[in-house]
């Protein structure tokens, strides 16, 4: 029994100190690690002894994971020539190569103001290798993490990176279709791979010019969101969509003008127009017709009303009736106040009054309007 019990004794103490070797080695290698990274980052800095050197570290990281974490695909990156100079800011170097040869990975600019943010462009000559931009030069934009309200506040930014091609006198362009989302976790957003090192140095191409001369430069644009807003809608299959005018004794009419009774359809107010012998190009050789719109119809600033229906003329020897469509806008007093549309040449006077057509019976004319379609257009605010 003592002989077991020794041995129990041995085997947990044998134990124990694995799992303090273990532990200390595994402690050993995590302050390794995170320290050649350190020494790496404050290299790469080109920095010396940092009083706040742990608070530079955690932004620098931040700086630098941040520009791997959103992935650029083909569809959305844009590129191509301009004639317009950045706008934000623009870095001219006179001594491009020594920047090339030194041990500085990146060149950072002075802090320009956007916004109300304060921002720098980085550039990475030999292209920011973390970012798999080896052998690429590589182009970010970095916030000022002093100049966020908060650590929860999120900036959103446009960029539009320039490269100046003293060849075509104009500048490369490169920039994203979407929005760049800016953080005290997300300092820096950019392109690793903007142009191949080869093609930025040979000085055929126009960039690298004057023997060292270059030109960088970004656009930085904070897009709000909209504060007015439109929705337009258009609604079909209306309850009543027809309206039916029986004018009598038509022969007898002498006015230029006959308008109908008021209808609505569509929560709109409405007018048939007709002119017995024309109007316009159609006066003394065919029947003229119009859709009204009513004069005292409440029209929002700017708005157009989309109507789509047919005018008709019915046949009263069950014939087919004689019908023209409409497709149209009518459009309020900002746009000239466009109340009426029809044909001024609806159908002609000769087939209107031949007895044997049947549009015209015991001196009776029916005219209709079947309305298919209106729009609505609705305005926030309001």
């Amino acid at each position: 029994m003592t002989s077991h019990y020794t041995n129990n004794i041995s085997v947990a103490s044998l134990l124990l100190c694995l799992f303090i070797t273990s532990a200390s080695a595994r402690s050993s290698f995590l302050r390794q690690f995170t320290d050649g990274f350190n020494t790496n980052l404050q290299q790469g800095n080109g920095a010396g002894p940092n009083p706040n050197l742990e608070e530079a570290h955690y932004l620098h990281k931040h700086q630098e994971i941040s520009s791997r974490d959103y992935k650029v695909s083909a569809s959305n990156k844009v590129q191509g020539l301009r004639d317009r100079a950045p706008s934000s800011y623009s870095l001219k170097m006179e001594s491009f190569n020594t920047l090339l040869k030194s041990t500085t990975d990146k060149y950072v600019s002075r802090p320009f103001a956007v916004g109300g943010y304060n921002w720098t462009l980085v550039v990475y000559p030999n292209g920011n290798k973390q970012d798999s931009g080896s052998g690429y030069l590589s182009l970010y934009v970095a916030i000022d993490n002093s100049t966020l309200a908060g650590a929860q506040q999120e900036v959103y930014a446009d960029l539009r990176f320039y490269v100046f091609n003293k060849n075509e006198r104009k500048y490369f362009t490169i920039q994203d279709t979407d929005v760049w989302k800016f953080s005290v976790f997300k300092t820096m957003w950019g392109f690793s791979q903007v142009l191949s090192v080869d093609t930025f140095k040979n000085p055929i191409n126009g960039y690298l010019y004057d023997g060292d001369h270059c030109e960088f430069g970004v656009d930085v644009s904070i897009p709000s969101l909209f504060e007015k807003s439109e929705l337009f809608t258009v609604t079909e299959n209306f309850q009543n969509p027809r309206f039916t005018w029986t004018i009598r004794g038509f022969s007898t009419l002498l006015k230029d003008t006959y308008y109908s009774d008021l209808f609505s359809i569509g929560g709109r107010n409405w007018i048939i127009q007709v002119n017995p012998n024309g109007r316009a190009t159609g006066e003394g050789k065919a029947l003229s017709m119009y859709l009204n719109l009513d004069v005292n119809e409440k029209f929002r600033p700017y708005e157009k009303i989309y109507v789509r229906a047919k005018l008709r003329v019915l046949n009263q020897r069950q014939l087919s009736n004689f019908e023209r469509p409409l497709d149209l806008w009518y459009q309020g007093p900002a746009y000239g106040a466009e109340y009426s549309w029809g044909y001024p040449e609806f159908i002609s006077l000769a087939d209107l009054r031949d007895p044997s057509k049947g549009f015209i019976v015991n001196d009776m004319l029916m005219v209709q309007i079947e309305i298919e379609a209106i729009s609505l257009t609705k305005y926030l605010p309001s």
